[in-house]
């Protein structure tokens, strides 16, 4: 018998810059995943994230419909999953506000079924879906709970919630404190090693720069990163 499919095994196959070939990767492993249906109703949630990815919301919506049967009565990751997937969907169609529930619940039921990775994730949407202090708020609390993790994978939230958290700042015309958290983004970036996080990490800590008035110190990494992008083909 085949071990259980993990979140972290499906996560892997995700590339949020090409939905479309993502979903046909997910579609393979569902033919696979037979009589599994708790397996085969997760990946039908990351197939919902890739139609809303798309902006095919009705469609996401639809195949979101055909998981909520397979949900079964307890906190479980599948349906911490499920209510991230309904919520995101319904954020990047422009409801933030019917979103926002879901995903507290989504953190709820996440930090029930003891999945630390999705308690994260879920802190960092009600953030997106929020505004102002409540924010601010939710970004810091997402931070949290994910330096205080002893798990590498829920650890690595720390860049994109740093990032977040410093983009908050910045709107908000708090160019000090954004500049601190693009800095931490990019030293948690390099902790983990990925050359592409590192080169938008190292933007932002530009930008954050251009925005203290510091032109100098910004145009030395600016200049940098052309060369960076050229052999790879990136803009």
């Amino acid at each position: 018998m085949a071990a259980p499919l993990t979140g972290e095994a499906i996560d892997a196959l995700w590339d949020f810059e090409r939905p479309a070939e993502t979903a046909r990767a997910f579609r393979t492993l569902l033919e696979r995943a037979g009589a599994d249906t708790d397996a085969a109703a997760e990946l039908l949630t990351q197939i919902a994230r890739t139609q809303g990815l798309q902006e095919r919301f009705q469609e996401a919506h639809r195949t979101l419909d055909g998981v909520e049967p397979l949900l079964g009565a307890h906190a479980t990751r599948l349906r911490a999953r499920y209510l991230l997937e309904r919520g995101r969907v319904l954020n990047s169609s422009g409801d933030p506000a019917a979103a926002l529930p879901l995903f507290i619940h989504a953190l709820g039921v996440a930090q029930a079924a003891g999945e630390e990775f999705y308690a994260v994730d879920a802190a960092h949407m009600v953030a997106i879906a929020s505004s102002g202090e409540e924010q601010l708020a939710w970004n810091r609390r997402g931070l949290a709970m994910a330096k205080g993790s002893r798990d590498p994978r829920t650890r690595r939230w720390r860049g994109s919630l740093y990032n977040n958290l410093g983009w908050t700042h910045h709107e908000r015309g708090e160019f000090e404190d954004a500049l601190r958290c693009f800095e931490e983004a990019l030293r948690a970036r390099e902790e983990e090693g990925n050359a592409a996080l590192i080169r938008i990490a190292r933007r932002c800590v530009a930008r954050g720069l251009r925005s203290l008035g510091r032109i100098e110190e910004a145009l030395v990494i600016e200049q940098d990163l052309p060369p960076e992008h050229e052999p790879l083909g990136t803009p």
